[in-house]
């Protein structure tokens, strides 16, 4: 789950990290007021999850109350469009107001689950202020990483490594040596997936201040977390995938025109690599689950069939808990209930393939079965590729 910059810094000065003084205003009325309060000479910051806002127009400095009236008039209801948000951009619906800051260096510190060890791993670089995966593929070498054991946890060696490498003068190593150590204990407790503060920046005076902060956290233990929960901006995330959430669907909208229905993660990651190899493109990734009821087979059905760029639908389903009769019941409904016209290849084996498949036949709705996983998705893609245009 994704959370707002100004929530991040929020949780990042409680774990003792500095943090600009700064408002969050929703009105021009309310941002002048803060501007006020900050001495006047501010940043304003549109609201949204996505980065790039700086090179869009979503950060503005101003140098009195009244310009800051001005510039959130401006930028509340603008649809922001950034390389992360895609075409149809973000609406911003609120403002953070930050004093400004005098900057003498911009550094880089991440933290981040890497899934090849299964373990945290921090990242460092002098290099801050532009994004971390340009200077990955440029300048790999100006990046510190460090894996740290969860058994043994961060370790004062750890924190060092990270500081010479920064070549920080010593007035700062110290206090950046325990931000690393706050940064990591922030990144267990609050079962973060990610934490990163890009920039984190030297002053003038010699402070470490974070500039700009993202949190993500993970979904599947936010349920420890019901304080973190009700963070989460509804607004920014799409329609369809906050419906699928609802009935406890795994959702998350692609560029393509194969709508993929699978159950398991491992096995819907395979199938969007098959569409890919023979030539499609997947519209999105839906994991039903292993124990999905027809009720939410139809309600997946629903949610796939919703998004208009879908042209064919690919059904491939190992059945385990989730049984093969159950899944046909609840395809059928839905076929029938919604009316539903696009072409539909189905793959399914395990527990009562042979009653699911028969139910399917003797529906009278126009499946398209195949028996294996390849041959569905050959039949998916060429389906669509054989099929006439249709012009709206």
């Amino acid at each position: 789950m994704k959370i707002h910059e100004f929530q991040a810094k929020a949780i990042l000065a409680a774990y003792g990290v500095p943090v600009p003084k700064g408002e969050v205003a929703t009105t021009p009325v309310e941002a002048g007021r803060a501007a006020k309060r900050l001495g006047g000479t501010v940043v304003l910051k549109a609201q949204i999850h996505a980065g790039g806002r700086g090179k869009a127009g979503g950060v503005v400095l101003v140098s009195s109350p009244q310009e800051a009236e001005a510039a959130t008039e401006r930028l509340i209801g603008l649809r922001l469009i950034t390389h992360q948000t895609g075409p149809e951009g973000r609406v911003v619906t609120r403002v953070l107001v930050e004093e400004r800051l005098t900057i003498s260096r911009e550094l880089y510190a991440g933290i981040v689950l890497d899934h090849s060890v299964a373990r945290p791993m921090i990242m460092a670089s002098g290099t801050g202020g532009v994004e971390i995966e340009e200077v990955a593929a440029n300048y790999p070498e100006r990046i510190i990483r460090v894996v740290v054991d969860p058994a043994t946890q961060l370790q004062p060696f750890h924190a060092r490594r990270l500081v010479l490498g920064l070549a920080l003068p010593q007035p700062a190593q110290k206090a950046a040596a325990g931000l690393f150590q706050n940064l990591y204990r922030l990144f267990q407790e609050q079962d973060c997936s990610l934490v990163e503060i890009n920039p984190l920046v030297v002053t003038a005076e010699g402070r470490l201040v974070a500039l700009d902060a993202k949190l993500t956290l993970d979904d599947n233990a936010i349920f420890r977390h019901p304080d973190l929960k009700a963070l989460r901006d509804l607004d920014e995330e799409l329609p369809l995938e906050v419906e699928a959430s609802r009935f406890g669907l795994n959702y998350i909208k692609l560029d393509g025109t194969v709508g993929c229905m699978v159950n398991g993660a491992g096995l819907a990651m395979a199938t969007m690599d098959l569409v890919k190899l023979i030539g499609g493109e997947p519209a999105n990734f839906l994991d039903v689950g292993g124990g999905a009821s027809a009720e939410q087979i139809e309600h997946a059905f629903r949610i796939l069939i919703s998004d208009r760029s879908v042209n064919v639908v690919l059904i491939n389903i190992f059945g385990g808990i989730l049984r093969c009769d159950r899944l046909a019941e609840g395809v059928i409904h839905a076929v029938r209930s919604l009316q539903v016209t696009l072409p539909i290849v189905v793959r399914m084996e395990g527990t009562n393939v042979d009653q699911g498949k028969r139910m399917l036949a003797e529906s009278g709705l126009n499946f398209i079965t195949a028996p294996g996983m390849q041959e569905a998705v050959e039949k998916a893609v060429n389906v669509y590729r054989s099929a006439p245009l249709i012009e709206e």
